[in-house]
């Protein structure tokens, strides 16, 4: 017996089989290096179902139909006239493809697909400057398992090392958080490498007035208005930064993931973590669990500050458009110098980031309602000071 024993105790060790005596998951990798969520399904079907369940999320929003007046404050740039907002993530190589913007470099393809992950990973920064094509047609997984995991789904791991370059790896912020974080970030295109750059050194500056001091200060711009002259940022969808910046209240007690993968129940009773990303306004058992202990009407309340959100980026929207054409008419006008148009034009360029901020950021003011509007408080600002200089 006490040999059956020892040849169980070595077998465990050796990885034959798990201390409950089963084998372990047999998964393949494939010609990426990525182990797929169909290969995980046998051994994590619900977690699997549930993340196949994000196919549900069809609906494409035309952004530029919403809000027409990017149309202006963005031209320059494509954005200006295809701009969708994103699907579910089993959508991401689907939809990177169909965005009716170029796409000359496989660096577009960085938060779209666990392959490119995975080569990034291993042929280091040459692999941004790829031809899209040629890279595009080698990737077979969206965003998946890979991404968040690794190929080790027992744990988490940041596999996108521009984070780590970014924040280090003694932030304090939990690897939950920081999993999301990973594409749910401002970013840009290094000018020499072009590869996927965080524009701060660490956690704390991780906010706009510090990342738009960082991209002044080196002269970056996504975009030059035409028409205008004025050289702009594009945000991209700062939620890590807004999430956890000065102001927001639940950064410190929960994880992006306590709140969009709640807690579910198979048929057998048994619970695991829904991998179907949803606001928490649409799980009312997580609701009624852990946010009715504070808020007694969480929809409402988030409703209110949506609203309230939604109502200026409009309007200030709207203000941004104007003083675009506004500074349009002035250049062509002949009457200023060059040193009035540019001052005039960097009020513009800093306006339209603080607000632009907001307006990419997917949670409209709920992630941070504080931040929210001291951005827009000083887009609003900034748009004043520019009109005050038109003769």
């Amino acid at each position: 017996m006490k040999k059956y024993l020892l040849l169980l105790i070595v077998l465990v060790a050796l990885g034959v089989f798990t201390a409950c005596g089963e084998k372990e998951p047999t998964v393949v990798e494939n010609k990426n290096g990525v182990v797929s969520a169909d290969q995980w399904a046998e051994y994590y079907p619900d977690i699997v179902d549930s993340y196949k369940a994000n196919d549900e999320n069809k609906t494409v929003y035309d952004h530029v139909e919403e809000y027409p007046m990017i149309a202006t404050v963005y031209e320059g740039m494509a954005f200006n006239k295809f701009y969708n907002a994103a699907r579910a993530h089993t959508y991401s190589l689907e939809d990177v493809q169909a965005t009716g913007r170029p796409h000359a470099l496989a660096n577009c393809l960085t938060c779209k697909s666990a392959d490119y992950t995975a080569i990034v990973n291993a042929t280091g920064v040459t692999a941004y400057t790829q031809e899209f094509d040629a890279t595009f047609a080698q990737l077979e997984e969206p965003i998946s398992c890979y991404n968040c995991h690794g190929n080790d789904v027992t744990s988490l791991e940041v596999t996108h090392q521009y984070v780590t370059n970014a924040i280090g790896t003694d932030s304090g912020i939990s690897t939950e958080t920081l999993t999301c974080a990973q594409c749910h970030v401002e970013y840009y295109f290094d000018k020499e490498t072009k590869a996927v750059t965080l524009p701060y050194n660490s956690a704390e500056e991780a906010n706009p007035e510090d990342i738009l001091a960082y991209f002044n200060a080196m002269g970056f711009a996504d975009y030059t208005n035409p028409r205008t002259g004025t050289q702009q940022i594009k945000v991209q969808h700062p939620e890590f930064e807004t999430y956890t910046a000065a102001g927001s209240i639940h950064a410190s007690q929960f994880s992006c993931a306590d709140c969009h993968m709640g807690e579910a129940t198979n048929a057998k009773g048994e619970t695991y973590t829904s991998h179907t990303w949803t606001s928490p306004l649409d799980n009312p058992t997580l609701v009624q669990n852990n946010c009715a202990a504070c808020h007694a009407d969480l929809k409402g309340f988030v409703e209110g500050i949506q609203e309230k959100a939604e109502t200026r980026v409009y309007a200030i929207g709207n203000d941004l458009e104007a003083l675009t054409n506004k500074l349009a008419v002035a250049v062509e006008s002949g009457k200023y110098t060059e040193e009035e148009l540019n001052a005039i034009r960097s009020l513009n360029r800093d306006a339209q980031f603080y607000w632009d901020f907001v307006f990419v950021e997917n949670s409209e003011g709920a992630h941070n309602s504080k931040l929210t509007h001291e951005c827009l408080d000083k887009a609003e600002d900034l748009i004043k000071q520019a009109n005050a200089l038109f003769k």
